[in-house]
């Protein structure tokens, strides 16, 4: 089992990095999108399919979907977008794998090139899609794959985004941005939200996405709660068919060497200290904080200090959904404020950072690719 010291390590470490990416960006009044180089250069380049995905782990089902988009471009060059920064998800929870061990299995199964995405466990969902699409936007990417779920009208949905159409989703409505029509009455499921949120901040950015999307349909089979528990337990047989072996094997790896799983573990201590006597004009300054939160968390800990995460976690206002809740435990982890996230994202992404590539051909024809950014290798 990792060390807590193991997770501050890398909290301390992309801190560290975080900060000296807003530096950078921050320096130069550069802007995103004023890229004038020789348009007929970079269509002559292989495609590009850019596919973000957390891989947390990678199983078969992201396996599935890389396979069917290089067949569906077989000239293309294949790159994963892995967040990210703090090793938080969209939900604000820990992922299992160091994302240099969730690129490396990326690479192993067929990715090209894979590149670190945005923190997203300590933004919100719309600030972390805008920096997704924003990515699809510096790496010039020609397909975008997605999985999706079947249900009644999902055909529809799907064929407007093809053909260019924002879809916006509000509460228990879907609207089409291009056409202002009402096309559903209901909530989206996971995988089609993220579709139609995708299309949405493409179109606020003026991306073009008409016939970029390839749609895969979600296959069955695979169960993250017993891949948890495999990984847990160190026992992948009840697994072995829901996850190429490629994962495993870097899965019990890590095992070994006492870097996974993570999923479990939080820097606790920061986030107790900070909780318990950060300023009340601190608090409210973080990202997806505000006076009210706030006021709430100094309330509570003059009462009693906080004194475990469940206890923090117990304290917080009522009717705030669970993914709500383990963000704030992120940001209390990392410490980072609201206006700084705003700029960061106005940026983003200053540096496009690659975390694994399959050889040095690859890389170079990627670099051809991406014009106007600054790229690394990560360190």
């Amino acid at each position: 089992m990792p060390s807590n010291d193991f997770v501050k390590k890398i909290i301390r470490k992309d801190r560290k990095t975080f900060f000296n990416d807003y530096k950078l960006s921050q320096s130069k009044k550069t802007s995103l999108y004023d890229d004038n180089s020789d348009d007929y250069n970079k269509k002559s380049l292989k495609p590009l399919i850019s596919d973000f995905t957390e891989y947390n782990p990678l199983h078969n089902g992201h396996f599935h979907c890389l396979k069917v988009a290089k067949k569906h471009v077989p000239d293309g060059i294949f790159v994963a977008v892995v967040p990210g920064l703090f090793e938080r998800s969209g939900r604000g929870l820990p992922y299992i794998l160091h994302r240099r061990s969730r690129a490396e299995i990326a690479v192993d199964v067929g990715a090209d090139i894979v590149v670190e995405g945005p923190p997203m466990g300590i933004m919100g969902s719309g600030q972390y899609s805008l920096c997704l699409c924003k990515m699809f936007q510096a790496l010039n990417t020609d397909y975008i794959p997605r999985g999706y779920k079947p249900f009644d009208g999902i055909d529809d949905i799907l064929n407007r985004i093809s053909l260019g159409h924002g879809i916006s989703p509000k509460p228990y409505k879907i609207i089409d941005m291009d056409t202002n029509e009402v096309i559903m009455h209901d909530k989206l499921e996971e995988d089609n939200y993220v579709i139609v949120s995708f299309s949405k901040s493409l179109k606020k950015i003026g991306f073009d996405f008409k016939n970029k999307f390839i749609f895969v349909k979600r296959i069955g089979g695979v169960s993250g709660t017993l891949i948890r528990q495999s990984v847990e337990e160190n026992n992948f047989d009840k697994v072995q068919n829901m996850m190429p072996k490629e994962t495993i094997s870097v899965l019990q790896r890590e095992v070994k060497l006492g870097h996974a799983p993570l999923h479990n573990l939080r820097d606790w201590e920061t986030i107790l200290d900070n909780a318990n006597n950060l300023s009340f004009d601190d608090l409210s300054s973080l990202n997806l904080f505000n006076e009210k939160l706030a006021s709430k968390l100094i309330e509570t800990r003059e009462k009693n200090p906080f004194e475990t995460l469940e206890q923090l976690e117990n304290s917080l206002l009522y009717g705030f959904s669970s993914n709500y809740k383990h963000r704030v435990l992120s940001m209390l982890e990392t410490k980072i404020n609201k206006d700084m996230i705003y700029n960061y994202i106005e940026k983003y992404p200053y540096t496009i950072r690659i975390l694994d590539y399959k050889n040095e051909d690859v890389l170079d024809q990627f670099k051809n690719k991406i014009t106007n950014r600054r790229i690394e290798l990560w360190q």
